[in-house]
């Protein structure tokens, strides 16, 4: 069997093994065995991956999953007290699954069961976008919706009443603008509070 290792740069390899914790791939390998799970939804370019990384700092492993070519980052993160394993699914407009990516999500969700479902939009597109948090509400899955890039929906001239979607919804509303880091601590701790009660 041929390995990569020709492929891999070298500080990738270096990285790996200084770590201990490395593949002949150059990526970093976390034990999230056993860890409660947060799973992040939604289309793509709404801002996931960015959360991702603010979630889980820069140790995350990507692979694909079991039987499919599809890519899911999983990582590390800790909210609260609690560690959690996050994961970043492929890219999902519906339950109603046409692609291989929302397959993917899908069958994710429904077999991983994460103690929450952070469900981010673009909330310059939120009338397009809502429809998935309805389907996720409607399943009876632990929902949490992210109003993500709401500086551009703003400027937009934009206006959403968060609490009363959240009163509608029945879910937490959290507004933020993940790529300059507002409202990411927020967001924690209202997964915080809402694993605790759930």
């Amino acid at each position: 069997m041929e390995c990569c290792e020709n492929k891999t740069q070298w500080y990738k390899k270096l990285v790996a093994v200084l770590l201990g914790t490395g593949d002949c791939h150059g990526g970093v390998k976390q034990n999230t065995y056993g860890l409660k799970k947060i799973a992040l939804v939604g289309s793509p370019n709404v801002g996931k991956s960015v959360l991702f990384n603010s979630l889980t700092g820069a140790y995350v492993t990507v692979s694909n999953y079991p039987g499919t070519t599809v890519d899911v980052s999983r990582g590390k993160g800790k909210i609260g007290q609690q560690e959690y394993e996050i994961i970043d699914t492929p890219g999902m407009y519906s339950l109603m699954c046409i692609t291989e990516e929302e397959k993917v999500t899908r069958e994710l969700l429904f077999k991983e069961k994460p103690e929450a479902i952070i469900h981010v939009i673009d909330a310059k597109n939120i009338q397009r976008m809502l429809p998935l948090t309805i389907q996720l509400v409607e399943a009876e899955m632990p929902v949490i919706l992210v109003l993500n890039i709401m500086d551009e929906a703003e400027r937009m001239g934009l206006r959403i009443d968060i609490k009363r979607l959240e009163l509608e919804l029945q879910i937490p509303v959290i507004s933020t603008i993940a790529a300059l880091n507002k409202g990411i601590n927020t967001l924690k701790e209202r997964v915080d509070k809402y694993v605790k009660v759930a």
